[in-house]
């Protein structure tokens, strides 16, 4: 591991707004410490929570926290040395309204009890386009954060790819799920002034390459249970190339 790398994981312990809890200590003891409490003992108010899932550097946690200070935001990866740089913002701006929490996806409910998040934020995922369990809007995946959402919670996906979009559309409309906003070029749409005006670093990538950004935001209902859709999705044909590089450019 590099210099640069241990100096960030060192930080990063000394940062009040980032959580770290190995499997081994939530087994023991049966989950956070925080899970149900976290506005009552974290962020010492009741608002909405918020959460930004591969969050990377965080860059929609902290934006969102200064563009809608009245929502609690908690931006999770497993990588802590992306997620230093959310961190560091969080602890210069001294804002009060964001967390970190490195961890797995899969033990979101570990973290938060049922109904305690509001709305998940999806950014620029890995499609997974051979991986459907690993998919981040697969129905394997959406029944997770059923257990942590409010009933008809919402989620929010944001994809330069082709793929996950076409996916995740064919997958609400399998279950009758209708979406509150779509659209396969979000800043040519009307949806753009829905969205806050927030872009990753891999978003302005995609961008300054002319390729544009698709956006779906939908509510997950408590049941029934979801079913995957039965359609043949042809794959995004950039995705062998490095992510500094473009099929065509």
């Amino acid at each position: 591991m590099g210099k640069n790398k241990l100096r960030k994981f060192a930080e990063m312990e000394t940062l009040d707004c980032v959580l770290q809890y190995p499997f081994r200590v939530l087994r023991e003891q049966g989950g956070c410490p925080l899970r149900g409490r976290w506005n009552s003992d974290f962020f010492h108010r009741d608002a909405p929570i918020v959460l930004e899932l591969g969050c990377g550097k965080g860059e929609y946690a902290v934006g969102m926290a200064q563009s809608d200070p009245s929502k609690n935001y908690i931006g999770i990866d497993i990588k802590g040395a992306r997620m230093w740089t959310g961190a560091t913002q969080v602890r210069d701006l001294g804002l009060k309204n964001v967390a970190f929490l490195r961890t797995s996806i899969e033990l979101l409910d570990y973290f938060f009890a049922p109904g305690e998040v509001s709305e998940i934020w999806i950014t620029f995922p890995d499609p997974q386009m051979r991986k459907i369990n690993k998919r981040l809007t697969g129905t394997r995946q959406l029944e997770l954060y059923r257990k942590v959402l409010v009933a008809d919670g919402l989620m929010h996906l944001k994809t330069d790819s082709p793929f996950l979009y076409t996916y995740t559309r064919e997958m609400l409309s399998a279950n009758g799920i209708e979406p509150q906003a779509i659209t396969d070029d979000l800043y040519a749409s009307e949806v753009a002034s829905q969205v806050p005006d927030i872009r990753t670093f891999y978003e302005q990538q995609w961008l300054d390459r002319g390729l544009s950004i698709k956006y779906i935001r939908f509510p997950l209902p408590a049941a029934p249970a979801l079913v995957e859709p039965e359609v043949e999705i042809e794959p995004d044909t950039y995705r062998s190339f490095g992510r500094g590089e473009l099929q065509g450019f």
